[in-house]
């Protein structure tokens, strides 16, 4: 069903269309519609596996409302994440109009990101307790906590009713910078009536609550007084908190600190001007005066937590980076594990380790604890704030699952509960929220300059490349008197040292190709045909691959 087709939008009913976040781990974005106006909640990008070959970043797919966009009022970010802000650089490329409004810190984030798209924004600074008028929507944001500071949850009210969306969120009763999720205000907003409950998914299949952040300086220290060498700390290039504790550990044992990699440097510059990181006096310095230190002396804080292979990290695994590493060197993954990026993330240990480093990650210490919300705090959420319609957000397939199960286990009606994909378009009217049909809603593919241009087709024939390698095949054929006047040439790649194991087959394919002729084939694409089927089964049979085969046939008169 395509937009176009869905029942039209009656008057004063708040369409929600979630566009990305649902079923993943990223790329959230939640577009709602009253009246003919449109309200955008978070734009973030989704993070490419090791199945997507050469995808540099995946977008949310908003072609439904590329049309629209005069129509929107305003798009509202929740925190200043990558997989909540990371696409809006590619929609203002559309309307770079649209105002952006958003924490002190998430809006300084996305301008920084902005200026190198050469775009500047239109912005509104909100905080806690703030309520704005946009358009058909009203807007209150409430303070939650998060793994990065600064972090707020948006309620949405409209003539429909209305939609507590949490944004990425957490109950740490002790955070480091004091800030807690108001509980009242969502206790307040459950008192007026919460329409629908848009509930962060990402940990609920995680009994009980999540560890204090504080609970990670303790081990930070530990390590720190362990390590004989240098200590490279990898992290998000957004956890402020997390590299707070790194600060102050290395104060305390009389360490610098350097910051590695384009995004690190940038965010934590950010939020040192802002006030939410504070630089112990003299701890922090540039690389070059880092490395007239000691190795005992010395720490770096680097990108590269994902196993990402052009980051700071993965480099110095291998020994491309100029900063070497070795025995009694120390690395702390001082971050989650993203499904999917295991193998990176492994391979890249593995190549620190071989290297004579000594590697802490949250599976051999408690190096990190999560940002969202356990199973135990979702349930005080529930009851809190006893919703009429949950939705559950952020999360895949089997975290949705969860967090219903949750919902449901606190006494909201099975049939008010939605476990929804990308795509699926909600009303809201009068406090009945109905699913009025789904969208198409594709991954959108960034590759280098392109964008959305590259297909799942496309990057079936890159993984082809890659595991099974690649044969192509040249001969030169006069149609009119049905002869091969050269060739046919073989050449592989990625399947064996030279092109000598397809000498065996070389004669079949040209028997094959003069049999074709002779028989009265005179179309190039079907004699083309003829040799990829006799290479195709040769390498099938006989080397047990299936490689990408080009055959190429060239008429000559």
């Amino acid at each position: 069903m395509t937009a176009d087709k869905l029942p039209a939008l009656a008057p004063d009913t708040l369409r929600i269309t979630p566009l990305g976040g649902l079923g993943e781990v990223g790329r959230n974005m939640t577009v709602f519609e009253m009246n003919g106006r449109l309200l955008i909640v978070d734009c973030g990008v989704l993070f490419p596996n090791d199945d997507q070959p050469g995808v540099d970043l995946i977008l949310p797919d908003y072609s439904s409302i590329l049309d629209r966009l005069d129509d929107v009022v305003a798009i509202v970010l929740t925190h200043g994440h990558e997989d909540h802000i990371g696409a809006v650089p590619f929609l203002l490329k559309r309307r770079p109009d649209i105002p952006l409004i958003g924490s002190t810190l998430t809006l300084a984030l996305i301008e920084a990101k902005l200026h190198e798209h050469r775009i500047t924004p239109y912005t509104l600074s909100v905080r806690e307790g703030d309520v704005e008028e946009l358009g058909q929507f009203t807007c209150e944001f409430i303070a939650v906590n998060h793994s990065i500071p600064d972090a707020l949850a948006v309620n949405i009210t409209t003539k429909a009713g209305s939609v507590l969306h949490t944004g990425d969120f957490k109950m740490d009763q002790l955070p480091l910078d004091g800030r807690i999720t108001d509980l009242r205000a969502f206790a307040r907003m459950g008192e007026a009536g919460v329409d629908l409950f848009m509930v962060d998914s990402t940990n609920a299949e995680v009994p009980g609550f999540t560890i204090h952040e504080r609970e990670i300086g303790p081990v930070i220290d530990s390590v720190f007084t362990r390590a004989p060498g240098k200590i490279v700390v990898a992290s998000f290039a957004s956890h402020v908190h997390r590299i707070q504790q790194v600060l102050d550990a290395a104060a305390a044992h009389e360490r610098k600190v350097a910051f590695v990699g384009r995004s690190m440097v940038r965010n934590m510059a950010i939020a040192a001007k802002l006030g939410f990181l504070h630089y112990p006096d003299g701890v922090v310095v540039d690389l070059k005066q880092l490395h007239q230190l000691p190795d005992h002396r010395q720490v770096i804080v680097a990108t590269g937590s994902q196993g990402e292979p052009m980051a700071a990290l993965a480099r110095m695994a291998k020994g491309t980076h100029k900063i070497g590493i070795g025995e009694g060197d120390t690395v702390i993954f001082a971050s989650s594990l993203i499904p999917g990026n295991e193998n990176s993330i492994f391979r890249v240990i593995n190549g620190l380790m071989a290297r004579g480093a000594a590697v802490v990650h949250q599976g051999t210490a408690r190096v990190h604890v999560s940002g969202h919300a356990s199973a135990g705090e979702l349930l005080y959420c529930y009851n809190i704030v006893q919703p009429a319609n949950v939705l559950p957000i952020h999360g895949e397939i089997r975290h949705l699952v969860a967090n219903a199960a949750l919902a449901a286990s606190t006494g909201i009606r099975r049939e008010n509960i939605f476990v929804c994909d990308n795509g699926h378009v909600l009303d809201l009217h009068n406090g009945k929220v109905t699913i009025a049909g789904q969208i198409p809603c594709e991954l959108v593919f960034v590759d280098g300059s392109s964008v959305g241009e590259i297909t799942e087709m496309e990057l079936k024939d890159r993984r082809i490349l890659g595991e099974e390698g690649f044969v192509s095949a040249f001969a030169v054929v006069n149609l009119r008197e049905r002869e091969i006047v050269a060739g046919p040439h073989l050449q592989a790649r990625g399947i064996a040292e030279d092109d000598r194991v397809f000498e065996k087959i070389t004669p079949q394919v040209y028997d094959a190709l003069a049999d074709a002729l002779d028989s009265g084939k005179d179309d190039p694409y079907a004699l083309q045909q003829v040799m990829r089927r006799v290479i195709g089964q040769y390498a099938s049979k006989r080397l047990r691959r299936r490689p990408m085969i080009i055959p190429v046939v060239v008429p000559h008169e």
